[in-house]
């Protein structure tokens, strides 16, 4: 059977047809009265509706990127690649929405400097153009800090995994979260308990267990203020101490080992240390805290979460502990 386009030419009542040409025209150029005749079938109207007539929560799209602008603790101005997701509210009679419309309206805003405060601004623009009664917002991004080694003077990057998140509900209240991702070593303080007993008692060598290990801090900022990347680095750094190196000579592995041994842990100690130094900041409101150690003695991991838990705030049901692997 042919693929090619045939003529209608000659036979039937579109014989004054021409015929389909498969050719892309580029000398064709789209008129304001041109894209007005275009069907918008996404758009159309509430008979044409499938499936249930009832309102969905978030509809839009997921996995977008681009560089966006971001400031440092110190207000240098950083590009960064950044993945975006969108999502707005449609209502039980109306069939969907333009999905190219809520990045085009983002686009308008690729040059701005990014901070929570930014995704309000945004949002209430996507209530305004798609006639939504809800939105959210959804950064991703690895955010660079150098940082120094602990004892050979060099120093490397290290690369933090953050989301900007921003909702903004019927009544436009705006919430603004921002997820921050640690990464740290955890010495097993019971494995270092029973080394020490073994050389002691039986004059045995052994090698306590420790393991890399991520906690997640999302926190809720109080309207008004701010709270930069850095700070959040800092809050995790003085509560955990042990973070992950990125360049490292013979006399930082050593001590490495010494902080490992100074400052042992359970997954337990880590939740409760981290809670302590970020309910100490007034600028917080609420906020919740994930662990994961990636057990080497175990075949499977060791888990906490903590919140603070405000009212209409964190509630500790953070599940998706795959997404701590590191």
């Amino acid at each position: 059977m042919s693929n090619k386009p045939t003529s209608s030419a000659g036979s039937g009542p579109d014989a004054t047809q021409p015929a389909l040409q498969r050719k892309y025209d580029t000398q064709f150029r789209v008129t304001p009265d041109y894209r007005a005749s275009l069907p918008d079938v996404q758009n159309g109207p509430v008979v044409e509706i499938q499936g249930a007539q009832v309102p969905i929560l978030q509809v839009g799209i997921s996995g977008f990127r681009l560089p966006l602008q971001f400031l440092t603790a110190e207000n240098k101005q950083i590009s960064l690649e950044t993945t975006v997701t969108g999502t707005v509210s449609v209502s039980a009679e109306q069939k969907g929405i333009n999905m190219s419309r809520l990045m085009r309206v983002f686009y308008e805003f690729k040059d701005r400097v990014f901070t929570p405060e930014l995704l309000e601004e945004i949002l209430l623009r996507y209530k305004q153009e798609m006639q939504c009664t809800r939105a959210r917002l959804r950064l991703a991004l690895n955010y660079p800090l150098l940082r120094p080694s602990l004892r050979s003077g060099l120093s490397g990057f290290q690369y933090y995994q953050v989301v900007y998140e921003g909702s903004i509900c019927d009544l436009n209240w705006f919430r603004k979260v921002i997820h921050f991702d640690f990464v740290y070593s955890s010495a097993c303080p019971c494995s270092a308990e029973l080394t020490e007993h073994a050389r002691d008692s039986r004059h045995i060598y052994g090698i306590p267990h420790s393991q890399r290990s991520k906690a997640r801090v999302s926190v809720d900022i109080q309207p008004g203020a701010s709270v930069t990347i850095e700070d959040l680095h800092a809050h995790c750094l003085a509560a955990l101490h042990t973070e992950t190196q990125v360049l490292v000579r013979r006399e930082d592995e050593q001590a490495f080992a010494e902080l490992n041994g100074a400052f042992q842990k359970f997954v337990e100690d880590a939740a409760r240390l981290l809670y302590e130094r970020f309910d100490a900041d007034s600028r917080i409101r609420d906020f919740q805290i994930a662990c994961a150690h990636l057990e080497s003695l175990h075949s499977h991991d060791a888990v906490a979460v903590v919140c603070k838990g405000q009212p209409n705030g964190f509630d500790a049901s953070f599940t998706d502990f795959a997404s701590l692997v590191c």
